[in-house]
């Protein structure tokens, strides 16, 4: 596609025709003394997944489970499953390689202060660009240490001969822990608490020591929480496209593989900019020379669904300058009589705010 090319006071010489001229993956984006080159942005949308990984190990009593706790749904095999936590989507802002533009200066112009962005995005000029709003990392919770049951074990149990007899020891340490705790509850154990904290403590440990030893009939879940981040770049409506699938077994898997659960995007687009009127737009189409001034967006919105069999996950309104429209700021706003302070908006490419100042 060919570029775009403004200037800001005098149609561009013939450098800026030949430029007009060269592809855009030879076009760079950087302020000179004799001018800059820039992009408009479009909206991008950020979806972050977080999904639960949950490691299931088998007891090493397992097999003892039904007959000494009576627990009938205990699984004998280690396994790995995985389910989505939560679905979040917010904007960012990408180059729109289709909106370059490029502005010269002279002598007859001070608009010569242009800020662009890291990949070449207009920012402000005469100004400092408005600090771009950052969304935070997400930071995994820190992992609990593994209790050893082991540890929990009586000299009985460790002497014992034979792995079913060391299961039938546990479980009765299990039923005499359960009843301790009954005891503490109601007032009659041997030893009771002298306050409220002694209590609690009691509790605490005689509720560790169960669970351990529980543990070696039911196993042990082990959970961790990652965040995997997806970016869609939207340039026109989408319905009920592949975002991503999700493996039980494997967890998040591209999304042609079939082993996975299927989770959908749809995006709408909300706006109702007019467009230009016909007038304006063959009077655009005689123009011999770019005219001067600065281009800027006029952004539209768009609606983005993301849903898993019809249930949605998360639903966001969000700007998105490539369902708007590109307006022209006439270069008579930055001439020597005053000085125009222009800022963006760093997510849309609009203008957020419009300043002139009277020379002294």
């Amino acid at each position: 596609m060919k570029l775009k090319i403004a200037s800001l006071f005098i149609a561009l010489s013939c450098y800026a025709s030949a430029e007009a001229q060269t592809q855009l993956s030879d076009y760079r984006p950087g302020v000179t003394t004799e001018g800059a080159v820039y992009f408009l942005p479009k909206t991008a949308i950020k979806v972050k997944v977080l999904v639960e990984r949950s490691v299931y190990k088998p007891g090493e009593f397992c097999n003892y489970a039904m007959l000494y706790l009576h627990a009938n749904d205990v699984q004998l095999e280690a396994n790995t499953s995985y389910r989505i936590v939560s679905v979040k989507q917010h904007p960012i802002a990408m180059v729109d390689s289709t909106k370059a533009y490029a502005v010269k200066f002279n002598a007859k112009t001070i608009a010569a202060n242009v800020s662009l962005s890291d990949d070449g995005r207009l920012l402000a000029i005469n100004a400092q660009p408005t600090p771009q709003p950052e969304v935070a990392d997400f930071k995994p919770a820190a992992k609990t240490a593994e209790v050893n049951p082991r540890k929990f074990m009586n000299e009985e149990i460790l002497a014992a001969g034979s792995t079913a007899k060391m299961a039938e020891l546990t479980a009765q340490e299990i039923y005499d822990l359960r009843e301790n705790r009954a005891l503490l509850i109601k007032g009659q154990a041997d030893f009771m608490p002298s306050d409220g904290a002694q209590m609690k403590m009691m509790l605490d440990q005689i509720e560790l020591q169960g669970n351990a030893l529980t543990s070696l009939f039911t196993g042990t879940v082990n959970k961790d929480t990652t965040e995997t981040t997806l970016t869609v770049i939207p340039d026109g409506a989408l319905k009920h496209q592949i975002l991503f699938r999700l493996s039980q077994r494997l967890g998040i898997v591209d999304a042609d593989d079939l082993s996975g659960e299927p989770y959908y995007i749809t995006i709408e687009d909300l706006s109702n900019i007019p467009a230009l009127d016909e007038a304006a737009a063959e009077k655009n189409k005689k123009k011999k020379q770019p005219e001067s001034g600065i281009y800027v967006n006029v952004p539209g919105r768009m609606r983005s669904t993301i849903e898993r069999n019809g249930n949605v996950l998360s639903n966001a309104e969000m700007p998105a300058p490539q369902f708007g429209r590109v307006e022209l700021l006439s270069g008579d706003l930055f001439n020597k009589r005053y000085t125009t302070h222009l800022w963006l908006n760093t997510l849309t490419g609009s203008v957020e705010r419009l300043e002139a100042e009277q020379p002294k």
